[in-house]
């Protein structure tokens, strides 16, 4: 199956995104997306992107490890540093939010939703504001472990979106459990230096969201898809792509079913 992307988003003004989190995925996305934003221009785009991120967080003296933020950074909105920084550099006027993302953001009038938060029930959260009267086209959720992630394009079932068998399917429709708030999450920062390199392979953020921004340019250039995600591993490197593929989805949700089950019965 191949994927097209709706005409109305190439005629529109500019396409509105919203980078929800501002850490290790999200900030190489923020920092990525002025390169598409450039590439919409030149290809006779009215206007490119108009990029709002959303993050709560202040920059920790661990998130200069692994992240791109400095030491005289230290105490200030992630958001509104890579904001600022990208402005300066490309002579744009993006928005910060340095808030936890809410209703009140009005998230849902956005046409890209990229979402790179590392809890539950952020992601529950983010799922209620790009479905129902929404009128997202697109959320591409990016999420991770210590060695390998994953990074799904996808319509939420929302008023924009046709409840048609072409349209492709969300993170949270695939693997339920991404959104499962009654699982608990696993947020705890690093606390030092030394324990946020620990925590995780060397260069995983880089690599899933530089995979992620090369699926976008994809579709903002060709205009179609034939797979809108995959699953990224760093010890033995290999990508996986989740394929525009209606047997790949029944077979991906079967695996997480199955799975769900399968901790189930070790409780029992």
């Amino acid at each position: 199956m191949t994927h097209a992307i709706p005409d109305y988003l190439l005629r529109q003004r500019t396409i509105r995104v919203v980078v929800i989190g501002c850490g290790g995925n999200g900030s190489i996305i923020a920092m990525g997306l002025p390169y598409i934003h450039q590439a919409l221009l030149l290809s006779g785009h009215a206007g490119g992107l108009e990029v709002t991120l959303i993050d709560g967080d202040l920059v920790s003296p661990s998130n200069c490890v692994r992240q791109p933020f400095c030491q005289a950074e230290i105490g200030l909105s992630k958001a509104a540093v890579l904001a600022s920084r990208i402005n300066l550099f490309w002579g744009l006027q993006w928005k910060a939010i340095p808030e936890n993302v809410s209703n009140s953001h009005r998230v849902g009038e956005a046409d890209l939703v990229i979402s790179c938060v590392d809890t539950r029930s952020a992601r529950a959260e983010i799922q209620n504001l790009v479905g129902g009267d929404a009128r997202v086209s697109y959320w591409l959720d990016l999420g991770n472990g210590s060695d390998g992630g994953q990074f799904v394009l996808g319509q939420p079932q929302n008023r924009r979106n046709a409840r048609r068998a072409a349209r492709i399917r969300t993170a949270a429709e695939l693997f339920p459990e991404i959104v499962d708030s009654t699982r608990g999450d696993d947020d705890t920062p690093s606390c030092s230096a030394l324990e946020a390199l620990e925590r995780q392979e060397p260069f995983l953020n880089q690599t899933l969201a530089s995979h992620a921004l090369a699926l976008l340019a994809r579709l903002s250039r060709s205009r179609q898809l034939t797979a809108h995600g995959a699953f990224v591993s760093i010890n033995a490197p290999r990508v996986q792509p989740l394929d525009v593929d209606r047997a790949q989805w029944k077979k991906v949700r079967r695996r997480g079913a199955w799975r769900k089950a399968l901790r189930q019965k070790k409780q029992l």
